[in-house]
């Protein structure tokens, strides 16, 4: 009689967050480090993003980060803003705020929604964290944000029909407008499925810890 082999499972997982923001940098690396280790054991993890800004209705001409922070929240933030920098150096990111540039990141999120359609939206998401804050590159500038694109394969439109701009302002303003109503005011957030969401840029073991739970639950398919 042969032997029955189970089948493996997928944890599903979205993450809200904004890539202008240092603790959803921090929290998603933290994630992929997560995820990788419950892939090496034979599970599927399932990546879906949900769009939040940090700065809503932010302008995209795009400002040097150090003195927007000064002038906004005094310099005190900017001190510890840089402490934080050589904190996370330990966990791997390499920050470089004094070239970071303050920008609205709404088609950053555009962008993301058309990768994720090209299942290439965890690439373009780490792409984009880095480009802002290792990089010091304007991810609020088009030109810019065509040639990330471009560096993970994500192409402008899926080779059918040419892309309704405007059909994808409303989706992603839609988007924005439901996550918020799911409560989210700060990010990141780690929706897994099965899981109580998990709030901040939690350890790496209490995301696995969290994934294996999901794992144990998700049924075969």
């Amino acid at each position: 009689m042969p032997q029955h082999t189970p089948k493996s499972t997928t944890v599903h997982v979205r993450i809200a967050l904004d890539v202008i923001c240092v603790h959803s940098y921090l929290g998603y690396t933290r994630f992929v480090r997560a995820a990788d280790r419950l892939r090496a054991e034979g599970r599927q993890v399932r990546v879906g993003f949900l769009p939040f800004e940090l700065a809503p209705g932010a302008r995209t001409e795009g400002e040097p980060l150090l003195p927007v922070l000064e002038r906004v929240f005094g310099a005190e933030a900017v001190r510890q803003t840089l402490r934080h920098a050589e904190q996370l150096a330990a966990e791997g990111l390499e920050l470089h705020y004094e070239r970071a540039v303050a920008t609205g990141t709404f088609e950053a999120h555009r962008l993301i929604a058309r990768a994720a359609r090209q299942g290439r939206a965890e690439q373009l998401v780490e792409r984009l964290f880095r480009a802002h804050f290792t990089d010091g590159l304007h991810i609020g500038d088009a030109t810019t944000l065509a040639r990330l694109a471009e560096e993970v394969g994500v192409m402008e439109d899926d080779g059918s029909k040419p892309v309704d701009m405007t059909a994808e302002t409303e989706r992603l303003r839609a988007e924005l407008d439901r996550v918020r109503r799911l409560g989210v005011t700060g990010v990141p957030v780690f929706f897994i499925d099965g899981v109580r969401p998990l709030h901040g840029s939690q350890p790496e073991a209490a995301l696995f810890a969290a994934l294996r739970e999901a794992a144990r639950t998700t049924p075969g398919f």
